[in-house]
């Protein structure tokens, strides 16, 4: 299967990101880190579905699950906080979630606040994001 490019061709508005936000528990997303973190070759975003400010013990206790579950070692440079996100449709097979960091994305692109932890790290079980350069995503469901 060859890799295609992430093309968008539009945003969610506000309503449908919520619709589709039903029953989302959360996202992970990895892609390649800047070649100079050899050490933490994979860029990870976590997006929980929930606009709550989580205490610091809460946020440790999130993040260390995730580390473990998914065999992710050497998380440097985390950020953890409540931050908007949109949401495109496009090429890919899943709505693919935007973490919005530039003033024009945040007054252009829908979104809606998440709470949000984004570091580099490094994991032997996200190969196709630290050998082959390519972005990924996934869904976690709630029951």
């Amino acid at each position: 299967m060859e890799a295609k490019a992430i093309r968008t061709t539009r945003y969610l508005d506000i309503d449908e990101i919520n619709e589709h936000l039903k029953n989302v528990e959360y996202i992970m997303m990895a892609a390649s880190s800047p070649e100079h973190f050899k050490e933490s070759p994979i860029h990870f975003t976590i997006f929980l579905n929930t606009s709550d400010n989580l205490p610091k013990d809460i946020q440790d206790a999130v993040l260390d699950k995730f580390l473990e579950e998914n065999g992710i070692r050497n998380p440097i440079e985390v950020m953890s906080r409540i931050m908007p996100v949109g949401f495109s449709e496009g090429s890919h097979e899943t709505l693919m979630p935007l973490l919005l960091i530039k003033k024009e994305d945040m007054t252009t692109v829908p979104h809606v606040p998440m709470f949000v932890f984004d570091f580099l790290a490094d994991s032997d079980n996200f190969y196709e994001a630290k050998e082959k350069s390519l972005t990924g995503w996934s869904y976690n469901y709630s029951d």
